[in-house]
């Protein structure tokens, strides 16, 4: 696609980004932008969110030419869906294929029911080639597209924001080296992780509104007053009250980059990004560039400028180096409607396609107008002549028709039996390639787990009394295969009672400790289906085949057992804040925007809350061995955590190693801290609580269904 001039229009949740690019010489100039802010933050209008995209888009159309000039567009990353997988070794011919193939096992969604497409990511040389594919579901792309289409604008490229910044950055070779771009709008923030030849994507759910609503929270503000207040935040004399409070969104967003890092990291072991590139209304923010730049431990550079020319017009230069770092979306999609982007793919619908494959034809059909009357005459003398010849030839048309009926009739039989003799193979290959699934499922729950935690240095440690410290440790996580979880699940359960209780003295410790549950076959000779048959999550094989569905999903309940420094109710609320509401957060939407096979139908505090060391002497010398003893309280060993399944007390060694010391052989009193600091003297383990969460982890999580209006 190449043109003279294009708009790249970024339709986002504050406001309309637009820039048109035109040629000039062997590369771009910014002919004009514009940028106009909506009177409400979309996701807080409701059903005005349609009328203010409409007045946003008809103020534009009114204040700049766009008739001669194509259009590319932008639709959210959240509402989208982006997959990359690594194809195998194939004739290109046969890639097509097997692309359509892999939409149809990984968008979640029919393949009628949405606009899809695929981009190749391929080294020079390299015979590993990995596919993007991309898809939105076609009741959205159409409405979108309607706001542009109605207005008489030329739309030509739909694609994804984060994408539509990936051309961009990969235009103005931005990326030397492996770099994260991160985009910060209001609602959300893209990370874009690439190199040269392959990108990986991801849309966190934090973005500036909130910023705003937690400091309209603290303030008891309205959004309106609370957005100013974020705007004014550097010069106001509230400033250090007005971070404060900011503050825990500064941390989630951290967290959720590191995340981010850590599993990109478990996926490309050969990469280490080298740099973040700032861009987005919310870096405006002062003081994010900095936090980001020091908890991550990676220079944060802001986006300032690009490879294209800067408008001619002085006034509009100075303004336009003023919002650079707001555009990259829709630079990138401006690019794409010109025709050089290195990610070509589009989710335009199929029918716009062929209404301009017919517009550019229409200058053709003139000529061969004129062409058919010259040929009329032509025609027309030669038609007596054909029918004279035809009829002549009737006998000899017989036998063909003949031989051809024959030859169909084998043609068929044969490929009939080529199919029923290779459909065994397919069975057998499309099982074999099942073994991977889940593979991953649990080092990634187990990675989100541990990350949630707090990230508190040594030092910082020391500094804080034990009972206030920022501190939970994760001793064991065991899990139970349920083939349906709606028993658990239902609203009139006692969740909690369904804690795996099977853990206590078996051996099963660690984050390491879980255990193959029962009534999984890897039998894969009993599938017969026509399509790969369920996975066993343990990646060992197939589920039994068998068995009858079930009306709930189906996955596991995992028990989390640790300790914490807080005593009591203290200690339980602090893990239900940081714990299992972390837990609660990986919701199916969530899930699936993140790729994941999993997400947590439920979790809830299950126990806790009690001492962590039963006070009293220790008898020889304070050490337990594992499984040494257990059951009633009379027969408690001196050394225990007190389990708080309800009364039995659990050896120390079930949970941290095969010998743990709790007492002082010499007097007989509950060890002291071993981060003790000289500010707090005489603390002891003997008041830290012992906790246990449970969490119903599902399998294959569906998208939620979306009602009238949204």
């Amino acid at each position: 696609m190449a043109s003279a001039s294009a708009w790249g229009i970024d339709l986002g949740n504050r406001a309309l980004k637009a820039i048109k690019l035109v040629r000039e010489g062997d590369g771009f100039r910014i002919a004009d932008f514009e940028i106009i802010e909506h009177e409400q933050v979309l996701s807080a209008a409701g059903d005005n969110r349609e009328s203010l995209q409409r007045t946003a888009l008809a103020s534009f159309v009114e204040r700049h030419q766009t008739r001669s000039s194509v259009v590319g567009v932008s639709v959210s990353g959240q509402s989208s869906f982006a997959r990359f997988i690594k194809l195998p070794p194939v004739e290109p011919k046969k890639i097509p294929e097997i692309v359509k193939f892999e939409a149809i096992q990984q968008i979640p969604f029919p393949l009628d029911d949405v606009e899809w497409s695929y981009q190749l990511f391929q080294e020079k040389d390299s015979p590993d080639v990995e596919v993007g594919i991309f898809a939105m579901r076609k009741d959205l792309v159409n409405r979108h597209i309607g706001f542009f289409t109605n207005l008489g604008l030329n739309v030509q490229v739909v694609q994804m924001n984060p994408l539509a910044v990936y051309n961009g950055m990969y235009h103005d070779d931005q990326i030397p080296k492996t770099t994260m771009f991160m985009d910060s709008g209001a609602d959300n923030t893209d990370l874009i992780i690439a190199d040269r030849q392959t990108v990986w994507l991801r849309t966190l759910p934090i973005g500036g509104n909130n910023f705003t609503e937690s400091l309209a929270k603290n303030f008891k503000l309205s959004f309106a007053k609370a957005e100013e207040l974020k705007r004014n935040a550097a010069t106001s004399k509230y400033a250090k009250q007005i971070f404060q409070a900011m503050r825990p969104v500064f941390a989630d967003l951290v967290a959720e980059i590191q995340r981010s890092i850590g599993f990109y990291a478990s996926v490309h072991r050969e990469a280490q990004i080298r740099r973040i590139v700032a861009m987005g209304s919310t870096f405006q923010l002062p003081g994010l560039q900095k936090y980001l730049q020091q908890n991550l431990q990676l220079p944060v550079e802001k986006l300032d400028a690009y490879k294209a020319l800067p408008p001619i017009d002085a006034k509009m230069a100075a303004n336009f180096a003023e919002n650079v770092g707001t555009l990259s979306g829709a630079y990138g999609l401006a690019l794409q409607a010109m025709g050089e982007s290195k990610i070509s793919s589009s989710l335009l619908p199929e029918s716009i396609r062929r209404a301009k494959m017919w517009q550019e034809k229409t200058k053709w059909f003139a000529t061969a107008a004129a062409t058919f009357l010259v040929g009329a005459i032509g025609v027309i003398a030669s038609y007596s002549y054909h029918t004279y010849a035809y009829e002549r030839g009737q006998s000899a048309r017989s036998d063909n028709e003949t031989v051809l009926r024959q030859a169909s009739g084998l043609s068929n039989k044969w490929k009939q039996q080529v199919q029923d003799v290779g459909e065994e193979d397919r069975q057998k290959v499309l099982q074999l390639r099942a073994i991977q699934d889940y593979q991953a499922m649990w080092l990634d729950f187990v990675s989100s787990v541990l990350t949630s935690l707090p990230n508190k240095s040594l030092a910082q440690l020391r500094a804080t009394p034990r009972d206030k410290r920022e501190l939970i440790t994760i001793h064991s996580i065991q899990s139970e295969y349920w083939p349906d979880l709606t028993e658990p699940l239902a609203p009139s359960a006692a969740f909690a009672s369904f804690v795996n209780k099977e853990g206590v003295g078996t051996g099963a410790t660690g984050v390491g400790g879980f255990r193959q549950p029962a009534g999984i076959r890897p039998d894969m000779s009993r599938w017969t289906g026509a399509v790969a048959p369920p996975r066993d999550p343990f990646g060992a094989g197939a589920l039994d085949a068998t068995a009858e569905p079930q009306p709930g999903p189906r996955g596991f309940l995992v028990t989390i057992r640790g300790t914490t420094p807080r005593p009591g109710k203290a200690g339980s609320d602090y893990v239900v804040k940081v714990l299992v509401e972390r837990l609660t957060a990986m919701k199916p939407d969530v899930q699936i925007s993140l790729g994941k096979s999993y997400y947590i139908a439920k979790a809830d505090f299950a126990g806790g809350g009690g001492p962590r060391v039963v006070n009293r002497p220790p008898n020889a010398g304070g050490v337990f061995e594992r499984g040494a003893r257990s059951g009633a309280a009379d027969s408690v060993p001196d050394l225990v955590d007190a389990d708080i399944l309800g009364g039995t007390a659990t050896a120390v060694g079930n949970m941290q190693g095969n010998r743990q010391t709790r007492f002082d052989p010499a007097t007989g009193k509950p060890l002291v801290d071993p981060l003790q600091d000289p500010g707090f003297p005489g603390e002891t383990i003997e008041n830290d609580s012992v906790f246990t969460v449970l969490a119903a982890l599902a399998l294959d999580p569906a998208p939620t269904p979306k009602t009238e209006g949204q």
